[in-house]
This record gives structure tokens, sequence and C-alpha cells, in this order.
């Protein structure tokens, strides 16, 4: 049996009054942060791989079914606006399609065709890196697009919480986080779902500071996309010129970047 699948370590559920609940889903959530950090090697593998990758032109893929899926879309999405990179760079893609982002497509994830014919639309090729994200490793979506991305030379990882699964011996670089049973047995949306985010907040975090998209411990090529963000930009250019905030939002109205307002100054 997959340990994903394995009988929860509570019983009687319904039973349970609020605060039970609720201390029971915690207990469980506090193993989550040292199974990732038990992969820590593993991500670090695959990140130097993927930088390596990207300095000569490629892209990272995400692939997913479901919860794995939504992740992947959520974490790619995120990229653009968080270090000013290009919508292509990091791409989700969902078993089902975009409808899949929201509602669940029936027998999506059990086409063994269809990963591939949807990486296809990319090119993908061996310049790129593409996960497979999958809590029970086995996804067949997702399984045979890694088989046969490895067929055509192309560098495969992925992130699942079982151990010796298909998609990780289809995978280059396999991060296993293995987070055990489920508060609710087999709702694998709970402690691998948190597993996965923050492995995927890992993989980009750190790749996007090694391609130098982040000065100091600042953003400092976000898209200005609403007030916040440009509030927070000016605050930036503000600490790092020593300028008065309304000087430092008139640079970063005059130059569009905290990058290029700090740059412009020096």
């Amino acid at each position: 049996m997959r340990l994903t699948e394995s009988a929860s370590n509570f019983n009687n559920l319904e039973k349970m009054n609020i605060d039970e609940l609720l201390v029971g889903i915690n207990v469980e959530d506090k193993n989550v942060a040292q199974a990732v950090e038990n992969q820590i090697t593993e991500v670090g593998r695959l990140v130097e791989c993927l930088v390596g990758l990207i300095n000569q032109g490629g892209r990272l893929f995400y692939m997913g079914a479901g919860t794995s899926g939504r992740l992947g879309i959520v974490d790619a999405s995120e990229c653009p606006p968080t270090y000013g990179v290009s919508d292509d760079l990091v791409i989700g893609i969902i078993a089902g399609g975009d409808t899949a982002i929201r509602k669940a497509v029936e027998n999506a994830e059990d086409n063994e065709q269809q990963g591939w014919l949807d990486l296809e639309k990319y090119n993908v090729n061996s310049n790129d890196m593409v996960v497979g994200i999958s809590a029970s490793g086995s996804t067949p979506y997702v399984a045979a697009a890694l088989e046969k991305c490895q067929k055509m030379n192309i560098n495969t990882g992925c992130i699942v919480c079982n151990t010796d699964s298909r998609i990780a011996r289809a995978s280059n670089f396999p991060i296993e986080v293995i987070t055990g049973p489920e508060f609710v047995t087999g709702s694998t949306r709970m402690k691998a779902g948190t597993a996965t985010k923050m492995v995927l907040n890992m993989i980009t975090t750190s790749t996007m500071i090694q391609l130098g998209r982040v000065k100091g411990n600042k953003m400092v090529d976000m898209q200005l996309s609403n007030n916040k963000l440009v509030d927070r930009g000016a605050r930036m250019i503000q600490e790092e010129l020593k300028t008065s905030y309304e000087e430092s939002k008139q640079l970063l109205k005059k130059y569009g970047s905290v990058r290029k307002a700090i740059d412009s100054q020096k």
C-alpha cells in the first residue's frame, strides 16, 4: 500500500469536537517541515541543474493532476509578478487543461498520452526541465510524460510523497517527501499538498535568487501591478538610497522598477 493511502493515525473523526479536530490536524501538520528537510539535498541537486538550464535559455515545466496540478500552476503564475520574469519561463500544466483548475475533469489523470501532447504544444526540448508533481507518485498522465521526456533527453524531476514510485523512477532528480498518513485517510490535499507547496516555494525562490532576481533580500524586479506593490517598491528605494518617500516614489514612477531606480542613482 502507498504511504499516502495508509490509515490515519486518528479514528472516529465524526465523534471529535471542533477543538479535537483542529488539534489533530495540527499534530499531523507539524511533521511536514521535517519531511521536507529530509529532502533538502535532493531539492538542491534539482535547483542546481535548473539554474544551469535556464541560463542556457531553458524553461521549467510543472505537470500534475488535481491538487498537484493546481499547486504547480499557482507557483508558476506567481513567478512573473514576484520576480519580473517572462510568463513562459515557468509553466504549469494540469491534466484536463484550464477547466481542471477549478473543477475536476473525469479520468484526465489516467490518460497516458495527453501529458506528452500537452508538453509538445510548448515545443519542450533538452534545454528545459519537466517536474512531475504527484502525491502518490503514480499518476499516469504525469508518469508517461516524464518517461517520454527521458527518451527525448529532457531533464526530469518530481515531487512525490511515496517511495520507489513510477514517477520517481522516471525522474533524474526525484524529491520524495514522505509525509505519511493523512488526518483524513487518503486526503492528500492536506499534508502531501502542504509539503508540495513548501518544496515548490524552495525550488522557484532559490532559483530566482540564483538568477539574480533578488537584491539583498528584496524583490527588486517585481511587477508594480497594484498600489500595495508601488508602496512597497518606494519603501525599498527609500531604504536603499536614503531618500524621502516622495522622492523614492517619483524615481520608481520614472524608471518603472525598483532595480532600475536604484541603479540610476549609483
